[in-house]
């Protein structure tokens, strides 16, 4: 089975800083170390209210850091723009709310597959991979496959909120929604909520081939350090892929 792709999102890292100002902690730290840890590329969330993530801290990543950039945005004009500029590697587009604390659902691709189509046949124009962050259901991913996007991201974070034998059903669903993407034609990724304790069975699905993880990391990385702390996720990723 091939290694499972890493994406760290430092966006946290970007929340820290702002909360006192200045230039410190500083994201770009964060992503050069990525590497080092196990990681595969850079996540970050240019968010329209700039919360965290900034259009400088995109350029200096996209510029100074020898890894893929992974750019979430949402699906609107200022975003497009900046993409199609900056052209990371990849975009991956997500549903925002202004008074959401972080992303709570997954894009309604059925009802916006007009404008989507649209704006993800210009990103693909200019060299960048286009994913769709969707809820595991077998509507949004067929319409994701009609809108030309070649991978989406499965929204991981019911599964991680859930307990017991709610979240085996959830796992049982993101299963079969990985099994459709393959179908689809869609390369699967999956992110949300994910830590030591749950990252297992979702890295253990065989379609699923980058995981994107950031929030709990960067908590982890308070107590661990930052190398440290992606390693054992890394650790732990490899160890259900190697099952």
């Amino acid at each position: 089975m091939e290694r499972l792709r890493l994406g760290i999102n430092i966006d946290h890292v970007a929340t820290l800083r702002n909360a006192r100002g200045g230039s410190h902690p500083d994201p770009l730290r964060a992503a050069r170390l990525i590497r080092q840890a196990g990681g595969d590329l850079v996540t970050v969330h240019l968010r329209e209210d700039r919360r965290h993530i900034t259009d400088r801290d995109v350029e200096r990543i996209k510029a100074e850091i020898d890894l893929p950039l992974n750019l979430e945005l949402a699906a609107t004009g200022e975003m497009y723009a900046i993409a199609r500029r900056v052209r990371p590697q990849d975009c991956c587009i997500v549903p925002e709310r202004r008074e959401e604390r972080t992303t709570e659902r997954g894009l309604d691709v059925v009802r916006q597959e007009e404008s989507l189509r649209a704006f993800v046949g210009g990103l693909r124009e200019a060299g960048i991979r286009v994913a769709l962050f969707v809820d595991p259901d077998p509507a949004q991913l067929e319409a994701a496959a009609r809108v030309g996007a070649p991978c989406v991201e499965l929204h991981t974070g019911t599964y991680a909120e859930a307990e017991g034998a709610e979240r085996d059903a959830e796992l049982a669903r993101l299963a079969r929604a990985a099994r459709l993407c393959r179908e689809l034609g869609l390369e699967c990724h999956a992110g949300h909520g994910l830590t030591y304790d749950n990252v297992g069975p979702v890295a253990a699905l065989p379609e699923v081939v980058e995981l994107n993880i950031g929030h709990f990391l960067i908590g982890e990385a308070l107590f661990r350090g930052f190398v440290e702390a992606v390693a054992e996720m890394r650790r732990l990723m490899d160890e259900a892929r190697g099952r």
